[in-house]
């Protein structure tokens, strides 16, 4: 059981992250050879909560853990598939989108939480066409409104049936006083490049659009009669495996393994990731081990496993990071240590350069390269400590880019180390560095880092640098770091959240920083708002008999 002291709100359940496809409720995944199904049929009595029922395919956060988790498998254990048609096992109906109730029932935070978990799912489904070479093709067999259609904007194609019913739609502004919560003006507007004046129309228009209008629109890529939907869809998947034309005995699949952490009062402990409660109220210490013996890479890396180091422990810290925002709420600052070899590290981050052209350790880096995202997007303040017997090298030193602070302790056996990770392959969401977005006003700072790769930074140089925010010796180490805990930890969570959101991403605004910035502020503001959630709010009336009333007062 998740610990008592830093239990969910009332209306929340602690959740578990992890599922697999024999388990999955909602999904039904099949595959034939290059191309991968995912089909909605979504029970409607198994919910997180028994408290709603999941009608016409609406969906809660049990069904995105299985979707998130099908689509991670699909790239690790199923890389010979070249197209995921993503559809619905349900006549006329595609997806609901997030159910009402649910939302209407959960805690604020928990809202948030599980808008941002949603969005991140969409991302890795672009991520996968991107960079793994699996296409995905939304075929909406009937209707998908609201998140239903939001699923759909972030496949690569999206096709609607023709049978004058069904539509796409995202009816949250007339319906609920609220907004798409998971991307879905953004991708509209600066992934479909819909024209202004008719996405103004769309997104305040509860019905929706239907047939070929929606075509015009670009709100999706095609439309097709019932007659002949399927073989339409199989015919234009068929085109595009052999386009991509992937080379199947090349590819070894890896199977996921189980992560079965242990949770107790203490804390959450993994094989790698160890996250232990703090003495001091709503602190966490969360630290990522390096083993001392790591396996040369062979020949053919998947025969690694999913055990493998770079690959186990992201996967570990990616589900302490999803237990931290929905099941430890009141966790406010998280203190985040590495225990291993320096050099080791960064001898590791040679051979993922060195074998990036395989299958198995491009999509081992991709994996990184998102959990230092959810990272990055998590609403928890994090301080990088970096002392004695640390290995901050490389992508372990992205930790302690990504986090608000990074301390270093003074002494000549603690240093810090840069390899070819820091400078492009492990992105944030404005598409830089974390290097590059560190030293955005100085430019010239991260040139000449590349020029010392692998050398080592000892506290003084580093906090010169600029790579730390401050180096401390034995005798301030201590109460330097405990002044700083003790300050943060009593702020206002409120102003933390928007403060960080604000300042993690400086440089270009891209389609992913624009969701979540708006995330922040949208969903932050407009759940809270009694136009949505108030007595009389339209989210809160949504099924009832009655209408909402507004304050029409423009702010």
């Amino acid at each position: 059981m998740e610990d008592s002291r830093h239990s969910p709100g009332s209306a929340d359940l602690a959740v578990n992250f992890e599922t697999h496809p024999s388990n999955y409720k909602h999904l039904e995944l099949s595959i034939e050879g290059p191309i991968a199904t995912v089909a909605l049929n979504i029970a409607e009595d198994q919910g997180l909560r028994p408290d709603y029922e999941l009608k016409l395919n609406s969906y809660d956060l049990s069904v995105d853990i299985e979707l998130a988790d099908a689509v991670q498998r699909l790239r690790f254990e199923h890389p010979e598939v070249s197209v995921v048609i993503i559809t619905s096992a349900l006549e006329g109906a595609f997806s609901a989108g997030a159910n009402i109730f649910m939302l209407g029932t959960s805690s604020h935070a928990f809202k948030v939480n599980f808008c941002r978990y949603t969005n991140e799912t969409r991302l890795y489904i672009e991520d996968a066409s991107q960079n793994s070479e699996q296409f995905y093709i939304a075929a909406l067999n009937g209707v998908a409104s609201g998140g239903g259609y939001e699923l759909p904007l972030a496949c690569d194609e999206i096709y609607l049936v023709d049978d004058r019913r069904s539509a796409v739609s995202l009816p949250e502004i007339p319906y609920l006083g609220v907004l798409p919560g998971t991307g879905g003006i953004t991708r509209v507007v600066d992934k479909r490049h819909v024209r202004k004046d008719r996405a103004d129309v769309f997104l305040t228009l509860a019905e929706g659009i239907k047939g070929k209008k929606a075509a015009k629109w670009n709100l999706v890529d095609g439309v097709y009669p019932l007659s002949k939907f399927d073989s339409k869809i199989q015919a234009r998947a068929a085109e595009l495996v052999e386009e991509i034309n992937k080379d199947p005995a090349k590819l070894r699949g890896v199977q996921l393994e189980a992560l079965e952490p242990e949770v107790d009062e203490q804390g959450i402990h993994y094989k790698f990731v160890d996250l232990v409660f703090a003495d001091t109220p709503r602190v966490a210490n969360l630290t990522i081990t390096l083993p001392e013996d790591l396996p040369d890479i062979p020949d053919d890396p998947s025969t690694l496993g999913s055990g493998w180091w770079p690959l186990r422990a992201f996967r570990e810290l990616d589900n302490a990071l999803l237990r931290l925002r929905f099941n430890y709420p009141d966790i406010g600052l998280v203190l985040v240590r590495t225990r291993g070899s320096l050099d080791s590290m960064t001898k590791l981050d040679k051979d993922l350069c060195n074998h990036h052209e395989h299958w198995f350790v491009n999509e081992v880096v991709h994996n990184m390269k998102r959990v230092l995202k959810r990272m990055d997007y998590t609403a928890k303040s994090f301080f990088a400590l970096i002392d004695q017997g640390s290995c901050f090298g490389g992508s372990l030193f992205e930790l302690a880019l990504a986090a608000d602070r990074a301390y270093i302790f003074d002494d000549e056996n603690t240093s810090v180390m840069l390899t070819d990770l820091n400078f492009g392959p492990l992105p944030m969401g404005n598409r830089l560095s974390r290097l590059a977005t560190r030293f955005l006003g100085e430019p010239d700072t991260e040139h000449q880092l590349r020029e010392r790769l692998n050398e080592r930074f000892d506290g003084p140089e580093a906090e010169e640098i600029g790579l730390v925010l401050a180096s401390y010796d034995d005798i301030d180490w201590d109460d330097e770091i405990r002044l700083a805990v003790e300050e943060r930890a009593s702020m206002s969570p409120d102003a933390l959240t928007g403060m960080e959101a604000n300042v993690r991403f400086a440089g270009p605004e891209t389609i992913e920083t624009k969701i979540f910035g708006r995330l922040s502020a949208w969903q932050n503001w407009i759940f809270q708002r009694p136009n949505a959630v108030g007595k009389k709010g339209a989210l809160t009336l949504y099924g009832r008999p009655e209408s909402p009333e507004f304050d029409w007062r423009r702010t």
